[in-house]
């Protein structure tokens, strides 16, 4: 049987595409990967996504995602995607345990945070650590939190924190950043930041949230401990595109190149939420873009069938 859309990813935007385009009638099939729900599972309370002044839990707000797009006849299978052939119609994707055959594809796999790997921070994550700035500095008010990371990202969210704990400390592994001039400026001058050099992290304490965590330097070896409440991982996402390799073009950091947000360079095929966003990385603005791909997918299939009836 050949899908009229096959869906790659579960996270807010790959089930908001399945939620509309199981309303217009089009059976979506959703490959979720092995493991299901995206970023939103490593965040504890979601307070930023619209219709929840309570905040809600990352898992509950994905697993609520997907009952409504189940209620409307989305289909989950848990397998993860290995390849795709779109050289040929239908377009073909191939699972680890199977290959399907689709009309039309959204491709909706996210990108995940890089971490330290150290032992102790998946113990942590959601526990005081994070890889999103933006979504969790509001739990972090009065409190002193540490960050890592030396580019862009991280001087953006240094600047972002400020604005809700009492201090930031920058740690960094060399001894300047590569991030861009002004942004360096910013993050110096700001009396709410401090930053230590040529160092990393090396173990995290605490229980049953972040406590301390010990600092070592690389050139010296010499190693120290500092009480934090939080800590921040900045050092970049990798956008989960491996697959992809060959297939799509791809940006130099493996991001897949859109045009008009959504659209790839072949027709039928779709994008949806990180994988193509470095920028914002929003559950709302991924859910926004799964609506987006699915209204091209809807257009497209229209189309596609009143060419067949012609």
């Amino acid at each position: 049987m050949t899908e009229n859309v096959i869906i790659i990813g579960s996270g807010p935007a790959g089930l908001t595409a399945a939620l509309y385009t199981a309303r217009e009638d089009f059976n979506p099939l959703v490959i979720t990967g092995v493991e299901a729900g995206g970023q939103l599972l490593l965040t504890n309370i979601v307070e930023n996504f619209p219709a929840f002044p309570e905040g809600i839990y990352g898992s509950e707000l994905i697993d609520l995602m997907r009952k409504q797009a189940e209620k409307f006849g989305a289909r989950f299978i848990g397998d993860n995607v290995v390849s795709i052939d779109l050289k040929s119609r239908p377009f073909k994707v191939k699972t680890q345990s199977q290959e399907y055959e689709s009309h039309s594809i959204i491709i909706a796999t996210g990108a995940s945070a890089k971490w330290l790997d150290i032992p102790s921070e998946k113990n942590f994550i959601g526990k005081g650590i994070s890889s999103c700035a933006t979504c969790d500095a509001p739990f972090f008010k009065k409190k002193d939190v540490a960050i890592v990371g030396g580019g862009d990202t991280a001087m953006e969210d240094s600047l972002f924190l400020t604005k809700f704990v009492n201090s930031v400390t920058i740690i960094h592994r060399r001894d300047s950043f590569r991030a861009s001039k002004i942004m360096q400026e910013r993050v110096k001058n700001n009396p709410k930041i401090k930053i230590i050099w040529n160092s990393v992290v090396e173990e995290i304490k605490g229980d049953p949230k972040v406590e301390s965590i010990t600092i070592k330097d690389v050139n010296s070896g010499e190693k120290s401990d500092m009480e934090v409440d939080g800590l921040f991982v900045a050092i970049g996402y990798k956008p989960n595109t491996d697959f992809l390799k060959g297939s799509l073009d791809l940006d130099g950091a493996g991001y897949i190149i859109t045009q008009d947000e959504v659209k790839t360079k072949i027709d039928g095929v779709y994008v949806a939420g990180d994988v193509a966003d470095h920028i914002y990385r929003q559950a709302v603005t991924a859910a926004a873009s799964g609506t987006k791909a699915a209204l091209e997918v809807r257009a497209y299939l229209q189309n596609l069938n009143y060419s067949k009836s012609e």
